[in-house]
């Protein structure tokens, strides 16, 4: 029996609509299934049916996190034009697909509005070193800004962040100069503290230096005091008065010196006298000193030769 080709056809276009009612959901995503134009459900990921003509996907929503990066110029408090990109992290909640599709046109345009409003209310109220010190601030503000403006069309805001702050390149340059100048001063100054420190160390062993050097001069003319002492009271022992005594010891200290200063072949000595009387005087007195040396040289050796015991 012959197959009418009128329930070919017809068979055909039932099969062509079955599967064009079929659809499918990737991860992650929803669609919007719309019956007569009416909202009917939300398809989440996985195969689905609609009845063809009858329903259709109004459109399909992203359910992962999504970015938005805003660039603001505005003005600070100091009258600096600074420029900020501010990114912001939403996504659309599971349980309100519904608000985030249909109330919201465009919801990245919603979005920047706020941003803008936010960051041009907050960095006008600081100068420009607060911006950079205070940029927790105002991303904190911004999130709470859109979270609270945002959660009812269904959208959640992850994290907002003000990822550059950049002014205008002759400020930048002037705050390099400024930032230059202090750690030059700064540098000056530490120089000045080690120099200073090396001046009075310095000073202390300059001045140490000196004490011991004075202590030793000290030391020196004690010590020649002394033996001066000691020399006049062995001399007045063996009868010579203090004033031949010291007669005595100015000469040998006198030949000592030029003996001293005869040793060294290139040294010339010149002794020119005062005076013809105070010359003749000065050469009677060492002569005088010289004789006094010598009687005392007899008698010392006089004195041991009577102490020298007979038979030896």
């Amino acid at each position: 029996m012959p197959v009418n080709p009128v329930f070919i056809v017809f068979g055909f276009i039932i099969v062509v609509l079955l599967l064009n009612g079929l659809f499918t959901v990737r991860q992650t995503t929803a669609a919007i299934v719309q019956r007569l134009g009416k909202f009917h459900n939300v398809a989440q990921s996985g195969l689905h049916f609609k009845i063809p003509v009858i329903d259709q996907i109004a459109g399909k929503i992203s359910l992962k996190i999504q970015q938005l990066d805003v660039p603001v110029e505005t003005k600070t408090k100091d009258d600096v034009f600074v420029r900020l990109k501010v990114s912001v992290q939403f996504r659309v909640l599971p349980d309100n697909i519904y608000d985030a599709f249909y109330k919201l046109e465009n919801p990245t345009e919603q979005i920047t509005a706020y941003i803008f409003d936010v960051v041009r209310a907050e960095v006008p109220k600081m100068k420009l070193d607060d911006v950079f010190i205070r940029k927790d601030d105002i991303a904190s503000a911004i999130s709470n800004e859109l979270q609270e403006a945002m959660n009812d069309y269904g959208y959640k805001i992850v994290r907002a962040l003000v990822t550059d702050i950049d002014p205008d390149q002759a400020v930048k340059n002037a705050m390099n100069r400024i930032n230059a100048s202090e750690r030059e001063k700064m540098a000056a100054e530490f120089e000045g503290e080690a120099e200073k420190i090396r001046i009075v160390a310095k000073a202390k062993a300059e001045a140490e230096s000196k004490r011991l050097q004075g202590q030793g001069i000290a030391d020196q003319r004690r010590e020649i005091a002394k033996g001066l002492e000691d020399s006049v009271e062995a001399l007045n022992k063996v009868g010579i008065n203090s004033q031949e005594a010291s007669a005595l010891i100015v000469v040998t200290q006198h030949y000592d010196t030029m003996q001293s200063m005869g040793e060294n072949a290139n040294s010339n000595l010149i002794m020119l006298p005062n005076s013809p009387t105070a010359g003749s005087e000065m050469l009677s007195n060492m002569v005088a000193s010289f004789a006094a040396s010598s009687k005392l040289g007899e008698q010392m050796k006089n004195g041991k030769e009577k102490n020298v015991p007979h038979g030896k």
